[in-house]
Order: C-alpha cells, then structure tokens, then sequence
C-alpha cells in the first residue's frame, strides 16, 4: 500500500486521494491510505463490499486515472489493473469456500451508436482542451 501512496503522491502531488486493500492473510483486513478522508473511507467501503483477497480500490480527485496508470502498473506487487476509469463501474466477484475473487470490471455503458465525423472533431478538441494534445 505504501508504495501504490507514493506512486500517486509522485506522479500527481496535487491529487486528493483515498486507497484501500484487501489482506488475504493473517487478520484479513481493509487497509487504507489517503490525503482525502472521505475518499479514504469510501475506498475502504467499497474495498470491504467487493472483499476479494489482495486487491486494492483507489479513488482520485483532481487528477485522472490515466495520469498515474503508468506508475501504479510499475510497482512490482500490481498484477492486474482492471479499471481505470471515470465512468460507473461494476465488480464481477465470484465466492467460493475459500473467498472471493474478482472475474472482471463492467466499465460504464454499452456504445449507443458510431462515431461521426462531428464527434471525431468533439473528441479531438476534448482532449486538447484537457490538455492531453497539443
């Protein structure tokens, strides 16, 4: 956990940010971490309900996922990163004997239609305005 802390810390120094882990061993509990108390708590909450064994939870403010992706995946303990989003998301967990184990991430909606020249133009001027081209 503490490494996932600083690879935030790092990467984005102004982001606000609540972190949990599930322990798969020992007292197997929620662990958290955080500058933001009430994104602590509900990474800890959501954390708790998903409860699959040596996964984490981590929720940003004023930084965007993709801002830290690169970092979280760099630190040795991160297998498989699942989502890194924005949009609603939903936990696919199956439980056995033994605990629980994330399956997969639904990651907001289903495509409503394609893409048009209007929108190719939208999203270009989008991720110029946020600054991610120039």
């Amino acid at each position: 956990m503490e490494d996932l802390h600083e690879a935030i810390v790092n990467t984005v120094p102004s982001a606000s940010f609540g972190l949990a882990f599930c322990e798969s061993s020992g007292p197997c509990l929620v662990r958290s971490t955080g500058n933001n108390d009430e994104l602590k708590r509900t990474a800890e909450d959501l954390a708790f309900q998903v409860g699959a064994g040596h996964s984490f939870v981590m929720l940003l403010k004023n930084a965007y996922p993709i801002n830290v992706l690169s970092r979280i995946r760099d630190v040795p303990e991160v297998v498989n990163i699942y989502a890194a989003t924005a949009n609603p998301l939903q936990v696919v967990v199956a439980e056995s004997e033994q605990g629980k184990g994330i399956l997969g991430v639904i990651d907001g909606s289903s495509p409503k239609g394609k893409e048009t020249e209007k929108d190719v133009s939208d999203r270009k001027q989008f991720l110029r305005k946020i600054g991610y081209k120039l």
